[in-house]
């Protein structure tokens, strides 16, 4: 298994991704927590794997200094054209995370790895590439793919001959990630280099709502709950996705 880009799919992914309510609320969640912990004045701030730009250009507009770094050209092109027509400025970097410590100087304030993890082949391979680039009083942003929620969705579903073969691999054209993480295994692997500070979930229960409950519900609504309910000690961990916000040791 390789590591998984978005050249072939990156106008797919836009859509699919951020063109509805799943899209808005994992924003939400994640702009949310971030805003928590941010530090007033501006921020060195890394994104790798930026893909259209969503975060980094929210970050931008606060008066914060982006760096992009995403290896399919046409996704990179995309956040280009974002940031163009909201008149902001960044740094664009094309190149796979095994490239970006090269590529750039120093360390960041913020390194931001969202939806990353589940496409690698080794996803615990970068995790001591995320260390060196972040400052030591610096924040790791760490969302990804939670193989909980993809278990709970199944076992709703009744798909148990899927449960039974352990099989949580999308297609090879589908947006479903190749390896959905274990957050217990993921978690050990951070121990030697990070502290979790805090943790959230990710649509803890949009992607759970039958189709007819979600499309009579209001968006605001359903961002608000989201919103409420993202650190319940129950739901949480439900999330489709998790988001940790972590201190380097």
């Amino acid at each position: 298994m390789s590591d998984r880009h978005f050249d072939e799919l990156a106008a797919r992914f836009a859509e699919k991704i951020y063109g509805g309510a799943k899209g808005a609320i994992r924003l939400a969640v994640l702009q949310a927590d971030l805003a928590e912990v941010l530090a007033r004045r501006p921020l060195r701030v890394l994104d790798i794997g930026a893909g259209l730009g969503h975060m980094s250009l929210w970050l931008a507009q606060q008066g914060h200094d982006v760096t992009l770094a995403e290896p399919a050209a046409p996704m990179l092109e995309g956040a280009r054209e974002r940031f163009a027509e909201a008149g902001q400025q960044a740094t664009f970097i094309q190149a796979p995370w095994q490239d970006v410590e090269a590529r750039v100087d120093g360390r960041f304030d913020l390194v931001i790895c969202h939806a990353v993890l589940e496409w690698l082949a080794e996803p615990k391979a970068i995790l001591p590439v995320l260390h060196r680039l972040t400052a030591a009083d610096g924040w790791l942003s760490l969302a990804f793919y939670n193989r909980d929620a993809l278990i709970y969705r199944n076992l709703l579903k009744g798909h148990f001959k899927k449960l039974r073969a352990q099989s949580f691999a999308g297609e090879r054209q589908s947006l479903t990630p190749q390896q959905p993480l274990d957050p217990r295994e993921l978690a050990t692997q951070l121990a030697p280099l990070w502290q979790v500070e805090h943790s959230s979930g990710v649509r803890v229960f949009h992607d759970y709502m039958p189709p007819e409950f979600q499309a009579r519900t209001e968006p605001a609504e359903l961002l608000e709950m989201e919103l409420v309910y993202r650190r319940h000690p129950t739901f949480a961990g439900l999330g489709r996705y998790l988001h940790w916000l972590c201190r380097p040791h």
